[in-house]
């Protein structure tokens, strides 16, 4: 009986994951399952947020010639002992009858979702984790920015730094501010936060620290001090949460419910499910855990594949190792900041800004997406033996 290979999230962890396993193995049925049709760079969702029409493509394209069979609907429960899926809105090759699917190994790449925050951010705020919620807030700035509103960014991490600069940029009549708990840009070096500061200063955006926001309202928000904040709209940027879906199927998950593996990111609770991408507890030999970025979850969805390939050939597979390298952020379409950064993704001094770093991102980014998958006609897929492909131990 042909060993079936599922693979749940099509973001770049899973989409990476899918192709590489396909490649690497014959005789084994692939198949990728994710809730829409196309593959988001999410990375680009602060940018559809200020109205740019990039960042979506379609899978049925991204697949052609891996072999990877494709299932269209949102997995809504794992049955980790009868080793089946129930799979809500099916649709694709040979679209599912009952609307479940079995699987001899799993691979879990769901991703991240808009963190959970204070009371009223669900009902009155907006985020860019999601394609349709980036659209909505377009929708809405559009309107704002028209009668020369204010969009108020909570959070001083990358998000909220991408969002508040594009959103600046591209509508220069929006008043743009941003709230912090305590530094803006805490990741990064003395010189880019002196860079980040000139940037603002640029774009007229208000910096606020200091500024710990513990209730969100329709038209305002409420500081811990006790002082309301007059905002149009309100952008959530402080943080990523995870679907709940592994922790309901009773996998072994860490207290944000991001499933525990060990190094070859196999489920610690379940040997036949592997995960990858933002929904995996994955730390480095120092004890840090991987933040939830492009730049891992290609690494891990690589390692996943490869693990399991090694493991259908009968060989050990190796241990996962990676190294950071840099950050990169932009700062609208025209400016940017790379952060050059050790293995361990502490700061050094060293930046790259201005054009030539956004130009650096775009192509990093382009070249995120390509190397998700592979183009043209695939070669025959092999038997798995003899030495691994050779995987990046670095972002």
């Amino acid at each position: 009986m042909t060993h079936r290979i599922v693979i749940i999230g099509a973001g770049y962890a899973g989409l990476t994951a899918a192709a590489r396993v396909a490649r690497q193995v014959r005789d084994v049925e692939v198949v990728l399952v994710n809730a829409r049709d196309t593959f988001v760079e999410r990375v680009r969702l602060h940018e559809i947020a200020a109205g740019a029409a990039v960042g979506e493509h379609a899978l049925a394209d991204l697949l052609r010639g891996t072999g990877v069979r494709l299932r269209i609907g949102r997995v809504e429960s794992i049955d980790p002992e009868r080793r089946v899926l129930r799979i809500a809105g099916t649709a694709g090759d040979d679209a599912l009858d009952d609307g479940t699917l079995g699987y001899d190994t799993l691979v879990y790449a769901l991703g991240s979702v808009a963190g959970a925050g204070v009371p009223g951010v669900a009902e009155h705020a907006e985020d860019v984790a999601e394609l349709g919620t980036a659209r909505g807030l377009h929708r809405r700035v559009l309107d704002v920015a028209a009668r020369g509103g204010t969009v108020t960014v909570v959070g001083g991490g990358l998000t909220g730094i991408e969002a508040a600069t594009e959103l600046a940029e591209t509508h220069p009549r929006l008043r743009v501010r941003l709230l912090v708990g305590t530094t803006v840009g805490a990741m990064l070096s003395t010189k880019g936060r002196a860079h980040l500061a000139r940037v603002f200063d640029r774009f007229g955006i208000e910096v606020r620290t200091g500024a710990r926001v513990t209730e969100v309202r329709e038209s305002s928000l409420v500081l811990a001090d006790g002082e309301t904040v007059d905002t149009d709209i309100t952008v959530w940027a402080t943080g990523f949460g995870v679907p709940d879906l592994a922790a309901r199927a009773g996998l072994a998950v860490d207290a944000t419910g991001r499933v525990l593996v060990d190094d070859t990111l196999r489920s610690t609770s379940h040997p036949e499910v592997y995960a990858a991408g933002d929904a995996t507890a994955v730390r480095l030999p120092s004890g840090r855990e991987l933040r939830m970025a492009c730049a891992t979850a290609k690494p891990l969805g690589r390692h996943a594949a490869d693990s399991i390939a090694a493991r259908l050939a009968g060989r050990t597979p190796r241990p996962f190792r990676f190294q950071y390298l840099l950050q990169c952020i932009s700062l609208g379409r025209r400016d940017g900041l790379i952060q050059f950064v050790d293995a361990e993704d502490a700061p050094k001094e060293r930046v790259l800004t201005g054009r030539t770093a956004a130009r650096l991102k775009e192509l990093i980014l382009r070249y995120a997406l390509r190397t998700a998958y592979q183009t043209g006609p695939y070669p025959p897929r092999r038997r798995v033996s003899g030495r691994q492909p050779a995987h990046s131990t670095h972002a």
